[in-house]
């Protein structure tokens, strides 16, 4: 990082920026639970994130879809995600899905990004992070409009070294500027993509162009790993349990006005009793969930350090951050990842769970779904459910140059108004039905300016109404109103009604009580579906099935012998998988 006698000589023969054109940093948690940084109710120490909220409007009613890609493709283009080509992450797409050329889980050539666009407009435009919209060559951010990146195309990977997390992938696929990339020795995540965020700015940074740096983390993802001094700091705060902690958040959260004091909570099924648990097996979760804490917390001493480095460099003052989730907390992990069955998944991809070093390098880490309820606190469900839990995330908008609100607001917001928010910011019109001599959809999301600036405390009127789907989990938002329906395991398949702003834990089911508003609601979803050309799940579908099935199809093809060695590395998961949607 320059010093402060280097910086003055920069600021001295550069010219900032003009406040009408903000540096904008748009800032990715992936799968960070609503109430996992102390803005919104947690014990973690995230200072970063917290003086981010203090000095600029958090949302406390924001929702994305309850997985990565999908969100994504809605918080780069402002347009349904099953419009926009994704409508689930890629790995889970069944082939009768993939015949439509809609389905194909890469961002689609009908849909411009925001950077394209803020590119097109002088913006310099940067992307260093996990990507998941695509790893063809015409697929990667480099052809979407980001002048500099380095990217990790896939759903995950390691965060100490070029290597997959899962069977599902033969290598971590890395590429810098559309090349294949080899990473560092000295490689830890956060620490990386900082390093190449600040990178890139200080390579532009003498021309006065304003910027656009993106930044998806891979924090807190699995596997769950952070350094050892920070996994250091949260040992032993976490031995009381699941339940307390869940207590502890939601309280905090009210206190914090975050929820309000009405907001009640559900035990989910999915939930042990810590009570009955050894204790080995309660230091062995408490550590899981102390490298969780520690890999939040290391996130954010990251992102202070491209804010320190904006601040030196006299670019703070002209910078609008935006700092997100693409879903709620990940409930995937184990129960027992020590228990035969599960070692022996974790070491064929040559991890151990062992507890001392559990999240260091060579580690595989994850928290369970019982951890993962207090996450959400004071929210049911998680990732890929469509209950708050998996879907409503923490939002902080934040900066100077256009003096935005301070403090709460609980207006309703969704992923797609992200984009026309981040284009006013920039003075950028949005694009016409053409764009770049090809036809492009129309910007669903709406510009939340309006309400970042003071002048109104909501932007969708009562009447509006926002639709989502994925894989069956299902939503129709209205007002303060949602109809929800979650698929099993977890889930029942009913529809249900919630008032989500005086219940966001979804205790109290309205549908019997307002019957005229859930059947308008429920057609008003039907409506959602036909527009954006959702489609029908093939039948008996499962999200993990197929998994393992694209898996094998991909990798191994009609291979006899290699699908049979294969089955051998997947077997352990689809067992766990078995087992948990039994028990539930």
């Amino acid at each position: 990082m320059p010093s402060l006698a280097q910086a003055a000589e920069t600021l001295a023969g550069a010219e900032l920026a003009s406040a009408s054109r903000p540096n904008i940093v748009l800032i990715l948690a992936d799968d960070l639970g609503y109430s996992d940084t102390a803005p919104y109710g947690s014990e973690v120490k995230t200072p970063t994130i917290s003086a981010l909220a203090e000095q600029g409007l958090s949302f406390t009613n924001y929702h994305t879809a309850a997985n990565c890609a999908p969100s994504r493709a809605m918080l780069l283009t402002g347009i349904d995600n099953h419009l926009a080509g994704v409508p689930n992450i890629i790995e889970m797409l069944a082939p009768e899905q993939r015949a439509h050329a809609h389905y194909q889980g890469v961002l689609g050539d009908n849909v411009v990004t925001v950077a394209t666009l803020l590119e097109s407009a002088g913006y310099h435009t940067y992307m260093a992070g996990k990507w998941h919209l695509g790893s063809a060559s015409n697929k990667l951010p480099i052809s979407r409009g980001f002048e500099q990146t380095v990217t990790m195309a896939d759903s995950g990977a390691d965060n100490w070294d070029q290597r997959p997390y899962l069977p599902l992938y033969d290598q971590a696929n890395w590429f810098a500027n559309g090349e294949r990339f080899q990473l560092p020795e000295d490689f830890y995540s956060s620490r990386f993509l900082i390093d190449k965020t600040i990178e890139f700015i200080d390579s532009n940074l003498q021309d006065g162009q304003p910027f656009f740096a993106y930044v998806p983390f891979m924090a807190v993802h699995v596997p769950v790993q952070a350094p050892r001094e920070y996994i250091e700091r949260y040992e032993g705060v976490y031995d009381k349990g699941w339940d307390v902690l869940r207590d502890e958040r939601r309280e905090r959260a009210i206190e914090l006005g975050v929820v309000p004091p009405t907001a009640n909570m559900v035990s989910m099924t999915t939930t042990k009793n810590w009570a009955l648990l050894s204790d080995e097996r309660k230091r062995y979760e408490s550590k899981r969930m102390a490298v969780y804490a520690g890999m939040i917390e290391a996130m954010d001493f990251n992102i202070g350090r491209l804010v320190d480095y904006l601040k030196i460099q006299g670019q703070y003052d002209n910078t609008i951050f935006i700092f997100t989730s693409d879903n709620g907390s990940e409930a995937s992990g184990p129960d027992n990842p020590t228990s035969l069955v599960n070692s022996a998944g974790t070491g064929n991809m040559g991890y151990h769970v062992n507890y001392e070093g559990l999240g260091e390098k060579g580690s595989y880490n994850s928290i369970s779904a019982s951890f993962a309820s207090a996450s959400v606190s004071p929210l049911a469900f998680y990732k890929f459910y469509a209950g708050e839990g998996g879907i409503r995330v923490p939002l902080i908008i934040a900066g100077m140059p256009l003096q935005l609100q301070q403090g709460l607001t609980r207006a309703f917001a969704w992923a797609t108004d992200i984009t026309p928010t981040i284009l006013s910011f920039a003075g950028v019109e949005l694009p016409g039905p053409r764009y770049a001599g090809r036809p492009v959809l129309p910007i669903t999301g709406k510009d939340l300016s309006p309400v970042l600036m003071g002048e109104s405390d909501r932007i969708y009127a009562d009447h509006e109404t926002v639709g989502y789907e994925l894989t069956g989990h299902a939503v129709l938002f209205q007002g303060d109103y949602k109809i929800v329906v979650n698929q099993p395991p977890a889930g029942d398949g009913q529809w249900r009604l919630y008032n989500i702003v005086t219940d966001p834990g979804e205790t109290d089911d309205l549908s019997a009580q307002q019957p005229q508003r859930f059947q308008e609601m429920l057609s008003g979803y039907e409506t959602y579906k036909r527009e954006n050309r959702v489609l029908s799940l093939p039948p008996g579908y499962s999200q993990m099935r197929q998994l393992f099935s694209n898996a094998l199809q991909e990798r191994y093809g009609a291979n006899i012998t290699v699908m049979i060695l294969a089955l051998i590395v997947l077997l352990p998961f689809f067992i766990f998988y078995r087992a948990r949607k039994h028990r539930s």
